[in-house]
């Protein structure tokens, strides 16, 4: 396993050492399992769209949550199997499935809907007023320092 050294970011950066963490979690989980297929989709500014190919799952085989910054879905068959069924050829995958995507500071989970094998998970950029860019007045004179009083 291959480790990056981010040290010459962080001299010309504040705040990145999350990056390194969140590189260094996917170079970990990336197992190569491409199943089920998804895409990512920017409809907007500041909207996004996540459609994953889950044909054969139901709305109740499917389990989408967020924690902590992670939008995790997970797929599973109810264990109605049918022993009657021979099949001549199975192309369609019914395993069940985990896949975690990791969202970005503000991105929200708004919705899912399930449409013709499809699952779409709508997401959107909700920035807090707080966190929006602001102009910094610059004064001009002698720089004025707060004094803290002893109390």
């Amino acid at each position: 396993m291959r480790t990056i050294d981010f040290t010459p970011l962080f001299r010309h950066s504040v705040g990145f050492d999350r990056l390194e963490r969140l590189l260094d979690s996917a170079m970990r989980h990336d197992d190569g399992n491409s199943y089920p297929p998804y895409n990512i989709e920017q409809l907007g500014e500041d909207t996004y769209r996540i459609t994953m190919a889950v044909a054969g799952f139901g709305e109740n085989d499917l389990d989408v949550t967020v924690n902590e910054g992670t939008l995790t879905v997970t797929g599973k068959h109810a264990d109605a199997k049918d022993d009657n069924v021979v099949y001549v050829h199975r192309g369609i995958a019914g395993r069940a499935f985990e896949r975690r995507f990791q969202l970005a500071d503000h991105i929200e989970v708004k919705g899912g809907a399930l449409e013709n094998g499809l699952l779409h998970i709508e997401l959107e950029r909700i920035v807090p007023e707080e966190k929006k860019p602001r102009k910094i007045e610059i004064a001009s004179g002698q720089p004025k320092l707060v004094e803290q009083k002893a109390a």
